[in-house]
Formats: C-alpha cells, sequence, structure tokens
C-alpha cells in the first residue's frame, strides 16, 4: 500500500501514467481554462472510484470517452484542499488502463499561481505569470494525483499572448491569431506532479551552453547570462559523479523578484531568484543545488513529504561535491560549516525539541509548508557526510553515490528503502565489515529523534578560521568604543561566504552596544551592500539590537524580493522590535499582493498571528 498523508487521492488503487494539459491563458480573470487528459492504471482489483486532489477548482465535467461520470468533491480541507470523486461506469480489474477527460478551469486564488501586473515586473509593461507547485499546490493548477509517490509523463498545449515556458521539452508553436500561439511541450521523463511547472510573460533566452539557455526579462537578460556562465561545469561535474543527464536541456528561468525560493528544481528549466544576480557570480552555488536535484530528487524522489531530506539531504551533499571537485575540498567544508549555522536557526525557530526538526517528521494533517526549514538540508547532509566517514571516506561512498541513483533512477522510495540498500551495497561490494560499521549508527536518533544530530561532525577550519578570530575580535572590543584596530583591510580578501560566516557569529553574540553597530557599519560599509546573502545577517544583527537606523533599510530589503530565506526571518526579527511591530504588520499588508501566495500565507503566520 502506497501511503503519503498528505494527499487526498486513491494512489494505492489507482495510478496515473501520463497527463496531457490543454489550456488558455487568461489574464484579465486570472485563470487558466481549458481540460486536463488523465491516463491511469489499476493497481488492485475491483477499482469502481477514481479519487484526485483539487484545490478551489472549478471542475465542469468529467468524461469518460464521450461518457460524462458522475462526480463531486468533498468538503474543503484547509490544509489539503477537496477531493474530487469521480464514479467509473464499471469496476476494472487490476492492471486496467483508464483514461479521463476533465473540463475546469483553475482560480484566482490559485495556490500554485501568482499573477503579476505589469508593474511587479521589472519592465513594467506587461504582465506575467508562474506557478510554484512543490509542495502540495499542483492541485490547485490541475485536478491531478498530487503525491511525489506517483511518477508520470506529461504533455501540454497552452494557448498564451506571450513566450511561455515549461519544465519540459519544447516540440512546437503554432500561431492561432490576435498575436496569441500555442506553445507546445513534452516530458517524457517520469517526474512527480510537484515538478510540473509554467511560467508567461515577456521573458527572452540567450544560450550560455551546449544545453543550457538563460532565460528572464529582457532588461535582465545580459546579467543573468553572465552571471550563470558556468552552469555547463555544474552539469558535467555531476554526470561524471552519478549518471548521464537525462532531461535533455538545462535552462534557467530568472523570475521577477517575488519568487519565493532561491531555486526550485523544476526540470529542464530551473526556477531561480534575481536575488542570484549578485555581480560577482557569488551566489551560483544554488544553481550547482538545483542541478544536483536533477539526480537526486528529481530522478530519484522521497515517496511523500515525510522523507523529504531523501531529496534535500542527498542533494545537499552533491552540490558540496560537485563545489569540492571544481574549487577543491576546502570550498566542501566551508559550506558546510555554513550550512550547519542554517540548520541551527531553523532548530532555535521551531524549539529543540519539535517534531519539525525530525529528519522523518510524521505529517498527518501537517502542511508540508508548515514544517518547511533548512533541516531537511542540513541533517540530512550531516547524516551523509556522517556515514561517509564511517564507511571509509569519498573513495567507498562515491561510487556507492552512482549506484544509489542507477538503483532507484525513475522510483519513489522511502527512507527505508534507501537504508536496505546502502547495507546490500556496503556488504556486496565492501564485505562484512562494512556492515558492521553500519549496524553502530544509532540509526533511531538520527531518523526519528528531534533537535541536533546526535553526532556533531568536524569540518575543516582552513576558510572559517579568519571570519572566526575576527568576530571574536570584535566581540571583545564591542563595550569599549574603540575600534581603531579594524578597517576595511579585514575583510577586502573575504568571499562573500566568509563575509556571511562573519556577520553570523557577531549577529549570534548578545546584542551589540548601538555604538559597535555604527562601526562595523562605518567601517565595512555593511547597510550598502547589495549581495543579499551578506545584507541578511547584517540586518538580523542590526535587528536583534533594535538598531532603528536600519529600519527602512530592512523595509526596502523586504519589499524588494521575495525569497522566504530572506523576508521571514526579517518579518519575524522587526516584529519582536518594540518599535518594530507596527511597522512590520503595516509593511507586510500594504504588500501582501506582491508576495507569491506560498509566501504571503507563511508571513501572516509568523508575524499576524
Amino acid at each position: 500500500m502506497v501511503y503519503d498523508p498528505n494527499s487526498l487521492s486513491n494512489i494505492s488503487d489507482v495510478q496515473t501514467t501520463h497527463i496531457h494539459l490543454d489550456l488558455s491563458v487568461d489574464f484579465s480573470e486570472k485563470v487558466l481554462s481549458g481540460y486536463v487528459v488523465l491516463n491511469f492504471i489499476t493497481v488492485r482489483e475491483d477499482v469502481s472510484e477514481i479519487i484526485l486532489d483539487t484545490r478551489d477548482i472549478d471542475v465542469k465535467q468529467v468524461l469518460f470517452g464521450d461518457k460524462p461520470l458522475k462526480s463531486n468533491l468533498a468538503p474543503r480541507d484547509e490544509k489539503f484542499g477537496s477531493a474530487l470523486h469521480i464514479e467509473l461506469p464499471e469496476s476494472f480489474a487490476e492492471n486496467k488502463r483508464i483514461q479521463l477527460k476533465i473540463v475546469y478551469n483553475t482560480s484566482p486564488t490559485c495556490t500554485a499561481a501568482q499573477w503579476l501586473e505589469p508593474s511587479q515586473t521589472i519592465g513594467k509593461k506587461y504582465p506575467y505569470f508562474f506557478t510554484q507547485c512543490q509542495a502540495i499546490h499542483a492541485r490547485s493548477l490541475l485536478p491531478c494525483q498530487d503525491s511525489p509517490a506517483i511518477k508520470l509523463t506529461y504533455s501540454a498545449n497552452i494557448r498564451s499572448p506571450y513566450q511561455t515556458l515549461m519544465s519540459a521539452m519544447t516540440i512546437g508553436e503554432e500561431d492561432v491569431g490576435n498575436g496569441a500561439k500555442i506553445y507546445k511541450f513534452e516530458q517524457m521523463t517520469k517526474i512527480p506532479s510537484y515538478l510540473i511547472a509554467l511560467a508567461i510573460g515577456n521573458i527572452k533566452g540567450k544560450k550560455i551552453g551546449p544545453r543550457s539557455t538563460v532565460w528572464t526579462e529582457p532588461e535582465n537578460l545580459e546579467a543573468s547570462a553572465w552571471e550563470f556562465v558556468d552552469t555547463e561545469k555544474f552539469i558535467a561535474t555531476g554526470e561524471d559523479m552519478l549518471t548521464p543527464y537525462e532531461w535533455g536541456k538545462y535552462d534557467l528561468l530568472v523570475l521577477p523578484p517575488s519568487f519565493p525560493y532561491g531555486g526550485m528544481e523544476n526540470p529542464s528549466l530551473t526556477f531561480v531568484t534575481p536575488t542570484l544576480l549578485a555581480g560577482d557570480r557569488s551566489l551560483v552555488d544554488v544553481v550547482a543545488h538545483e542541478i544536483s536535484h536533477s539526480w537526486m530528487g528529481n530522478l530519484v524522489t522521497a515517496v511523500n513529504w515525510e522523507h523529504f531530506w531523501l531529496n534535500e539531504g542527498w542533494t545537499v551533499f552533491i552540490e558540496r561535491k560537485i563545489l569540492a571537485r571544481l574549487y577543491g575540498e576546502n570550498e566542501r567544508q566551508f559550506q558546510a560549516i555554513l550550512g550547519y549555522s542554517f540548520m541551527v536557526d531553523s532548530i532555535e525557530l521551531f524549539g529543540e525539541n519539535s517534531p519539525f526538526t525530525v529528519l522523518v517528521p510524521k505529517l498527518n494533517n501537517v502542511d508540508p509548508d508548515d514544517c518547511f526549514s533548512n533541516i531537511p538540508y542540513e541533517k540530512g547532509f550531516n547524516f551523509l557526510y556522517y556515514i561517509e566517514q564511517i564507511v571509509g571516506g569519498t573513495q567507498v561512498f562515491e561510487p556507492y553515490m552512482k549506484a544509489h541513483v542507477k538503483q532507484f533512477r525513475g522510483k519513489s522510495i522511502t527512507t527505508d528503502d534507501w537504508k536496505d540498500y546502502l547495507f546490500k551495497y556496503m556488504e556486496e561490494n565492501h564485505g562484512p565489515e562494512k556492515k558492521e560499521a553500519l549496524l553502530k549508527i544509532d540509526w533511531d536518533r538520527w531518523l526519528n529523534a528531534p533537535g541536533y544530530p546526535p553526532v556533531k561532525n568536524e569540518f575543516g577550519q582552513t576558510l572559517s578560521k579568519a571570519c572566526s578570530q575576527l568576530a571574536k575580535k570584535w566581540d571583545n572590543a564591542r563595550n569599549n568604543n574603540k575600534f581603531e584596530a579594524f578597517s576595511p583591510d579585514d575583510i577586502k580578501d573575504f568571499t562573500s561566504n566568509q563575509k556571511v560566516v562573519f556577520l553570523q557569529q557577531l549577529r549570534d553574540c548578545s546584542p551589540f552596544p548601538h555604538k559597535a553597530v555604527e562601526a562595523l557599519d562605518k567601517i565595512y560599509n555593511l547597510t550598502d551592500v547589495v549581495n543579499s546573502e551578506i545584507r541578511l545577517p547584517w540586518q538580523e544583527l542590526c535587528l536583534k539590537t533594535e538598531y532603528e537606523p536600519i529600519f527602512p533599510h530592512v523595509v526596502n530589503f523586504i519589499t524588494g524580493q521575495g525569497r522566504m530565506k530572506f523576508v521571514r526571518p526579517l518579518y519575524r526579527l522587526l516584529n519582536k522590535c518594540k518599535n518594530g511591530s507596527e511597522l512590520a504588520k503595516k509593511t507586510f499588508l500594504e504588500n501582501k499582493s506582491f508576495y507569491h501566495p506560498i509566501a504571503a500565507a507563511l508571513i501572516e503566520k509568523d508575524i499576524m498571528t
């Protein structure tokens, strides 16, 4: 039996094999309308009903061939939407194929979609539309079995007045008059529903590699092409470590600023935030992360959101392997230190005993968005790093990584599936001593206990040492108001990530006196930094000291982009400030429509309840 606590569909009875979408976009009404054809196969005897996930979808008609079928929407569940019950014309035996056509339209409140007015785009002339289906928002885009357990192929015809892109290969365009076209797509590698993605707007492309084009609004095109020019190096390095890249092309779409994530690994078309456009290629490790998803998450997929770490922990692990091969092992070690600090932030936010800090949490009656954090990423990475050391290092573990992908490609797996194969591989390829080493791991604490990992890995300090020394020097000097020993030369040779770690260490000290904050800013010019990763810990440090001169700069940052990594912690900290709570709420309410629905809902929970 297939289990997914976050889906209302009957995935243990029948499973989707292919989806075809035929939709028209209406910017004035903010809806998509048309139909979806779903192909299923029964996986047990006597199937007389198909149940699909929906959220705020207007179902017009369900057809079996030319025959209308009886259907009804169950009462709406606030977390999971409404189950669409479809009565089949007969009972079907196991392994029988069924095809249904559902005529429908989305709602303006579709949680997967954001409809941007021209004023919300860079160019200010044309509207823009994009989707974000992870975790359980595909059900607001189309009626479907919205579960990672179900992997399917899909095709689409999209009628649109503007350039249209999807997480699939473009197979043609057809003019239909009045400036509109039908854009045709096909994704023939199986994916879960959350990887269906659509973007429409004034989008232009520029080729940046043999299988990569960067897409964005024209105003950002040259900067984006320059920033991501090394994309092919990341893909080729991933292939060398793992298996051939299977998705045909690897394009990047730089979205408008309201995109709520750093990146989204939609196959063939990764979505990324414009906050990566630092002008110095210092933030492109996000692209290495999304490329790593081509194997971990997209090709080998967690069976449900309780096992999300299998997507993200593995992806962070591969991402850092890629960076190590390109820039040296010291970079991997430093990234691990940086990531650990992000994990600490998440554990402190939820509380050390929170069930949301468990690596494999129980998500019955839980919206996966509510527990989204760095924990599956970084606790998962730390677990894999620990296992790598236990079994004998990279020379043993890296061949296993490739075998893992080959074993599970095209499948959705549980943590037990992963663990069983790990034991089998190590014993078959390296003998019983590796099995004995694995048996010594405290599996229950790693997988099922809340809070910090049961073992703290030791990471190389080569790149972090200078950060720690400078932070300690400031911590010692901050109370005497004498800052002559500091100068801009202190950080002139720091990478952007070293600056982030330095500021995080200061942020995590007891609150700095305002004189020390002023000195930091005067010496290092931190308030005017453009790099968003540096702006975040600097503004967090200032807000923790209730340094009010930073307030307008915080407001400018959280209203200029909608990436949740930045806006949620800054809204929370501003809301905690004695004179900042009213400003935080006022700013959010005035800018709520700017944020993607996923981000807006979570910010509202953070500061308005």
